[in-house]
């Protein structure tokens, strides 16, 4: 399941998952890593909130999990006309989690 947000700013933010657990948003990570060769430039992780950025294609993103909305993918900046966080979710979405 993957979902198209507009956020406040008017990016796109791709949701992956909005009812899985931690394990989940870990797995994706080392997907993302394993087969895009994403390396997480900074990661944030609170007690129920998890923010890892990463840049693919020049565009920085993140990836985020949060235990009561899930894992989504969003841009740190909006960039216009640019379905780069769409690729990447219809990359996962193309994956068995």
């Amino acid at each position: 399941m993957c979902y198209e947000l507009t956020t406040a700013f008017g990016g796109t933010e791709a949701v992956i998952d909005d009812n899985c657990g931690i394990t989940k948003f870990y797995a994706i990570a080392s997907t993302l890593s394993e087969h895009l060769h994403i390396k997480f430039m900074n990661q944030v992780d609170d007690a129920d909130t998890l923010d890892w950025d990463f840049k693919y294609k020049d565009h920085f993103l993140t990836l985020h999990y949060n235990i009561f909305n899930g894992v989504s993918i969003f841009p740190q900046q909006v960039a216009k006309k640019d379905n780069v966080v769409m690729e990447v979710a219809h990359f996962l979405e193309e994956r068995a989690f």
